[in-house]
């Protein structure tokens, strides 16, 4: 047993060692000028406009503005607004400005380059935003079902609804096409079957089929719909819906400078390195052995920051660092670091109150975790409020606290929620790595007789 537990350290050391190389360098190849990403790495990073820069767009759509209402202009420059919205977001673009100019029937928008541009050519970074939004309606609970009909041609309207008999719902208001198609399909899947909606390859929504609906009138209705989730849905129905598609004036395409420059990065970087080698340094010198744990554990704490900001794993999207963003990451490094100190001070206090080296570790974790849980939760409450108050307005969170928004300048929507999100990342993965990898590390450490030294874990040389 006590052979299994010393091998611990090794195995998670290696762990630590292997997942820092592929988070930072990733596995990439190249065939000819086309680069093929098989795992991420810091280089796949999108950085922010403050740092990188950007392009601005100003789009228009292609309606006859003279020939509807103002209402309806506002409606059209709204579901204009959500199309952008929507393809920023699912192209993992969180740093984005979008504007609406209603008066001259124009929308705004800001953008980070991609992370390999080299051209900066501004028309090409703006080609596909301007593309129509294609909503689709799908048989089945996926994008491979039999085609019901694309939204242009079978959705006039959507709106968001309440009854007491529902709860909310959307309404959908079909054209005479949709009414027929609508009509075929309902009655074949009704009591059996579903209708998926997808705005481009995004699924939006997914519906049982009660019963045939042939009037040309249908709702989508649910158990943990909302006012903003149907309002939400709503909205992209009717962007996806649009018979018009968004151009863009080439002499209105302008290149935005950074505010901090990739020159500036650099020296930011060489900066973060220097503290980097003081804070292991300085970790070592005060805590011996538990201190050579937490240099293994920050390491692998500033790895998983970047793996999460690059999408090194499948289940995580790529992520839009900005320099608020920077600033997160070095105060989860912070409170790592503020951990680990934590724990190896206890346990120093434990060795000198003349407990064993396992009685002490054990005391040293079970006495530190409250306070560090205290702290890390703190931080998850506040970056899950920033993020949701500041992110891409599909997410659940902006739902929840978009009633906040309006105290804020939407100008700075993606460098805070930039800011939340590495607060967020760091928080969890001190939690997780900072307590437990660095618990087993111990412990496994502890069981090997040449290190079996009060001195070693904070006691003096002369301690028995």
């Amino acid at each position: 047993m006590k052979k299994s537990r010393r091998s611990t350290f090794f195995i998670v050391a290696v762990l630590i060692l292997a997942f820092t190389y592929l988070s930072l360098f990733g596995i990439s190849t190249y065939f000819g000028d086309v680069k093929k990403v098989y795992v991420k790495g810091v280089n796949d990073i999108r950085w922010g406009i403050d740092i990188q820069g950007g392009v601005e767009a100003v789009f228009t759509p292609d309606v006859d503005a003279d020939s509807l209402s103002a209402e309806q202009m506002a409606d059209n420059m709204e579901s204009a607004e959500q199309i952008i919205k929507f393809r920023l977001t699912n192209q993992n673009i969180t740093d984005y400005e979008v504007y609406s100019d209603v008066a001259n029937n124009q929308i705004i928008v800001r953008f980070p380059w991609q992370t390999d541009e080299e051209d900066f050519d501004p028309a090409a970074a703006v080609e596909e935003l301007g593309e129509m939004a294609v909503l689709t309606f799908y048989e089945g609970t996926d994008n491979t079902g039999t085609v019901i009909f694309e939204g242009s041609e079978g959705v006039e309207s959507a709106s968001a609804d309440y009854n007491t008999e529902y709860g909310y719902f959307v309404s959908l208001n079909l054209t005479s096409y949709g009414e027929s198609q609508f009509a075929d399909a309902t009655t074949r899947l009704a009591g059996n079957g579903s209708i998926s909606i997808y705005m481009d390859d995004e699924r939006i929504s997914t519906a049982t089929v009660e019963n045939a609906i042939t009037d040309g009138n249908a709702i989508i209705t649910g158990s943990d719909f909302t006012a903003e989730s149907v309002q939400d849905l709503a909205d992209k129905i009717n962007a996806g819906s649009l018979p018009f598609s968004l151009s863009t004036d080439s002499s209105k395409l302008n290149i935005v400078s950074p505010t901090l420059g990739r020159q500036s990065l650099n020296v930011m970087l060489i900066a973060g390195l220097i503290a980097y080698g003081c804070i292991l340094l300085m970790m070592l010198f005060l805590y011996r052995l538990p201190g050579f744990v937490a240099c293994l554990s920050i390491t692998c704490q500033i790895a998983a920051i970047f793996a999460c900001i690059s999408g090194f794993f499948p289940g995580i999207s790529s992520f839009t660092l900005t320099i608020p963003g920077i600033a997160g990451i070095i105060l989860s490094i912070g409170m790592g670091v503020d951990a680990n100190v934590i724990v190896s001070e206890r346990i120093r206090e434990e060795i000198r109150n003349d407990k064993t080296i396992d009685g002490a570790i054990k005391l040293g974790f079970k006495r530190g975790f409250t306070a560090i849980l205290d702290g890390n939760v703190t931080v998850l409450i506040v970056s899950v409020i920033l993020m949701g108050a500041f992110g891409p307005p599909t997410s659940i969170w902006s739902k929840i606290v978009s009633v906040f928004m309006f105290m804020f300048d939407s100008s700075i929507t993606g460098s805070i929620y930039s800011f939340g999100y590495t607060l967020l990342i760091g928080a969890i993965c001190n939690l997780v790595i900072g307590v437990v990898l660095t618990r087993l590390m111990t412990k496994s450490l502890s069981q090997m007789n040449f290190l079996r030294k009060p001195w070693l874990f904070g006691g003096a040389r002369n301690g028995k």
